[in-house]
């Protein structure tokens, strides 16, 4: 509730950081590195910077929504395909950062491939994790998605709705990608029966599952990780069919009141001494900077068997609506 509180705050005072020629930015990872990165670069520029931190389907919703008077400068973090998808649709400008060439292949892609207006900051594998001390009583050991639909966990699984989270759509791409769109909506109306909330959030199910309110969570590898961190009685899964990946992007949006100083940030949060917050924050994605260290909490994409997910593809904007449409009538509104 503090947290809401304080993001609903930062929301308010948006305008008058506008005044004031600072930054307003929405930001879409956890509440904690978005108060890392606001700290640091306030401190480092002496620019004021107003911050927002909600999902990233949310935050692209917003955007669009203000697109005649946009409220923000920059959208930092949160999975690219809402972020393609807004490079699309002309919500987000083009921006060459002289520090393009210090980043990983992938990331530079994300921006040629978005025609320069979005870029990627770090790269993270979906996955699922379980809370060890209750599936002791279930009698399995999930390892693969298809392990995911047994009557055992009949309301022990939980994600994220994909229309708020970057995090879920991510999975409903995966699936699509993995099994044929046919066969990838039939797991997911047979996964349905075994979800018991679908959340706002998509780190929420790690978070949940570490506390012992669900036995499966959902979520990109390094959220659970983070819980493991912690002490939570926690496994993280690599699925063994394959998954998914996240470029987690950054973009300006077009009309940003204080252009320079989103350029600024733009340019600031591409360098390794901005990247490595992450890590100190808790969040173990692999960042975009070359020369940023790795965390050695990081799940090795390496070592995970990776689809060649479509990020053109998945990221478009009559994709994301079709998909997102098609999983409100035929999954979400099934009865149990």
């Amino acid at each position: 509730m503090l947290a809401s509180a304080a993001t609903a705050v930062s929301f308010l005072s948006a305008g008058a950081a506008q005044a004031q020629g600072a930054l307003v930015m929405y930001c879409g990872v956890q509440e904690e590195w978005c108060r890392a990165m606001t700290t640091a670069f306030e401190r480092e520029t002496g620019i004021k910077v107003s911050m927002t931190r909600k999902s990233s389907g949310e935050i692209y919703a917003q955007v669009k929504a203000e697109a005649a008077n946009p409220r923000a400068d920059i959208w930092w973090g949160g999975t690219g395909d809402p972020h393609m998808q807004a490079a699309e649709e002309n919500l987000t400008v083009d921006y060459k950062s002289p520090k393009l060439a210090e980043l990983q292949d992938w990331a530079v892609r994300q921006w040629e491939q978005s025609k320069n207006k979005t870029v990627g900051i770090y790269s993270g594998a979906l996955g699922f994790g379980y809370n060890t001390e209750l599936i002791k009583s279930k009698g399995i050991e999930p390892k693969c998605w298809a392990d995911l639909l047994d009557p055992k966990l009949k309301d022990e699984v939980q994600v994220a709705d994909p229309n708020s989270s970057g995090t879920s759509y991510t999975l409903l791409a995966t699936i699509i990608q993995l099994m044929g769109e046919d066969k990838g909506f039939e797991y997911l109306k047979a996964l349905h029966k075994n979800i018991n909330q679908y959340t706002k959030s998509g780190a929420a199910p790690a978070k949940a599952m570490a506390l012992g309110e669900t036995t499966v969570g959902i979520a990109f590898m390094h959220d659970i990780v983070t819980m493991v961190v912690d002490k939570a009685p926690v496994k993280v899964v690599a699925p063994c069919e394959g998954t998914g990946y996240e470029i987690g992007s950054m973009s300006i949006i077009k009309g940003a009141k204080n252009m320079d100083s989103a350029k600024k940030f733009y340019d600031w949060a591409l360098t390794p001494d901005a990247q490595k917050l992450g890590a100190e924050a808790k969040s173990y994605q692999v960042p975009s900077n070359k020369n940023t260290p790795v965390p050695p909490q990081a799940p090795k994409l390496s070592e995970i068997k990776l689809i060649n997910f479509d990020f053109a593809k998945y990221g478009s904007s009559d994709e994301r609506k079709r998909l997102l449409s098609k999983w409100d009538n035929e999954v979400k509104n099934l009865p149990k």
